[in-house]
């Protein structure tokens, strides 16, 4: 059996925070402001996962408003959540990301996030795609006010 569920996320920048992205740490003159590292693509992976199994959303499972996850390491929130797919009896069958920001540019850092995420959800890093895109200087991404992410996931039952 196969379940396909989707995310999204997005956070605005904010000077005096650290930009972490798919687990990595990417030099940045601003950061993502959120109650935990607010990393956008780790965010909508979850809730890919999350919305796949029919399990509500991030917010449902990691409240904002919970000081345990106050600055928290948006990967322990995925490894959690993996746990959890897991324990439901799915795998990852395949994930397809994209990651919205006018800067900085993320090609860079792509390999190494899916290095990051494959290990994380314990699958091969082949299985997991990554792309980058600019909005073309439209809306909050645009701006350079925000950067955002979607996502979708494809899981299998354990055979």
């Amino acid at each position: 059996m196969y379940r396909i569920g989707q995310g999204f996320d997005i956070h605005k920048l904010v000077e005096g925070r650290d930009l972490i992205i798919g687990g990595v740490k990417i030099p940045y003159k601003k950061g993502l402001l959120g109650h935990s590292d607010a990393d956008v693509l780790i965010h909508s992976i979850i809730d890919s996962l999350f919305g796949a199994l029919a399990l509500g959303d991030i917010g449902t499972h990691f409240p904002d408003n919970s000081p345990e996850y106050k600055n928290i390491d948006s990967s322990v929130l995925l490894e959690k959540t993996y746990k959890l797919i897991t324990e439901k009896g799915y795998k990852i069958n395949n994930i397809d990301n994209t990651i919205f920001a006018q800067e900085p540019k993320m090609k860079p850092y792509i390999p190494l996030m899916t290095e990051k995420l494959a290990k994380i959800l314990n699958t091969d890093k082949n299985l997991i795609s990554i792309k980058a895109k600019t909005m073309e200087e439209q809306d909050s991404v645009g701006e350079k006010k925000s950067i955002a992410a979607q996502s979708i996931v494809l899981l299998r039952k354990f055979e």
